[in-house]
């Protein structure tokens, strides 16, 4: 039930903003991100008008994750500072023996070093504040672990990133 629920809201989304992307407000980023399974750094990097890839070095308790996402970029609600994105991508990286909570509600215990691998998708926001450099960026992030699994979990992201042209 919770899986239909996920995948009827992610639709939605697509046909809302389903729309002609316009030319992106910048050409790449750096920044941090603050996520549910990692916080680090992360650079965003535009191919064309509206597809962009972007890279995550994750830093969590006793680990290191790397997460390599493509997203497509849309402008949302008519506004143009304001681009509604969403894609996917994979992930690879190892974590240390200890508990570890999932936002699904169910804990872990991992009793030795494990690598973490698997698919990863996102379906956010992003708004670059005008006259400034600045990018805010507020996201769900859905993550199938394959190598401490299989599972699904989403979680919450939050990215501050610097923008140049």
């Amino acid at each position: 039930m919770k899986k239909s629920a996920l995948l009827l809201i992610t639709a939605a989304f697509f046909m809302l903003f389903q729309q002609k992307a316009n030319a992106q407000l910048y050409k790449g980023a750096v920044g941090l991100k603050f996520g549910g399974y990692e916080n680090g750094i992360t650079g965003k990097y535009f191919l064309d008008q509206s597809a962009a890839i972007e890279g995550i070095l994750g830093f969590r308790s006793k680990g290191i994750v790397v997460t390599g996402l493509y997203e497509i970029h849309q402008t949302a609600f008519n506004v143009p500072a304001l681009k509604f994105y969403y894609g996917g991508g994979a992930h690879i990286g190892s974590v240390g023996s200890g508990y570890y909570k999932r936002y699904n509600g169910d804990d872990e215990f991992y009793d030795k070093n494990s690598l973490l691998i698997g698919a990863d998708g996102v379906l956010g926001l992003e708004y670059l504040i005008p006259q400034s450099p600045i990018a805010v960026s507020l996201d769900l992030n859905p993550r199938i672990e394959l190598g401490r699994g299989p599972y699904f979990d989403i979680a919450p992201g939050l990215g501050i990133k610097y923008a140049f042209k």
